[in-house]
């Protein structure tokens, strides 16, 4: 990251890691701005709603969101800083794009993001996604600020965030887009992911199709 702190600043937001990754002489060295620790129950959504509420009220205009677990090429976040200050409201990397790269992505992974996820999520949105789960993306500041998006509810705690801002900024006709990022997973060991076994893959698919039928869209909001 420190060869991108000339143009962002860097704000670790931790999900209770036992790693050492919330280490705060390890984020200085880092260069980082704020450690942040989620101590509250909830996983992945509770986690963002933690990070994103700390950067806009510190008066951030636009948000850039990248996973710790050393999949994502940082050299992308050049462009992402690009897309947020060219006015795009919700910005999602792709490892299928052309520019892209999918480096060592487990079968099922792939043929589950491609042939399911990004499809319904499209579908829903009306916008084409192509890289759904992918972690790795933008928000500016007027989206999550919006009413009608309402990002700070508790109902999202755990990968519901991700699903429904991709849908609901499109359907609420903000700027959308997608642009090339690289995404490695290890050529062998364990892959790195918070998603295991046949209980994981149901709450997902259940997350996703609640998505796409706007269950967490607020109520009397429109552009649903």
């Amino acid at each position: 990251m420190q060869p991108f702190l000339d143009i962002l600043d860097l704000v670790i937001a931790d999900g209770g890691s036992t790693d050492g990754s919330a280490d705060p002489e390890l984020a200085r060295n880092a260069g980082a701005r704020a450690l942040l620790i989620k101590r509250s129950s909830g996983g992945l959504s509770a986690q963002m709603r933690m990070a994103l509420a700390y950067c806009l009220d510190e008066g951030y205009e636009g948000i850039i969101l990248m996973d710790g677990n050393n999949k994502d090429d940082p050299s992308a976040l050049r462009d992402f800083e690009k897309a947020l200050a060219g006015g795009y409201d919700h910005v999602q990397g792709s490892r299928y794009v052309p520019g892209g790269r999918a480096i060592n992505t487990p079968p099922l992974r792939h043929y589950a993001v491609t042939l399911l996820h990004a499809p319904l999520i499209s579908l829903a949105a009306r916008f084409r996604y192509t890289d759904t789960t992918n972690g790795f993306r933008a928000y500016s500041r007027r989206l999550l600020l919006d009413p009608r998006v309402a990002p700070f509810r508790a109902v999202f705690s755990a990968y519901e965030l991700h699903y429904y801002l991709a849908i609901r900024a499109a359907r609420l006709c903000y700027k959308c887009l997608e642009i090339p990022v690289t995404r490695a997973y290890p050529a062998s060991g364990s892959t790195p992911t918070k998603i295991r076994g046949l209980r994981g893959n149901a709450r997902i698919l259940r997350t996703l199709l609640n998505a796409v039928r706007g269950a967490w869209n607020p109520k009397g909001g429109s552009g649903a």
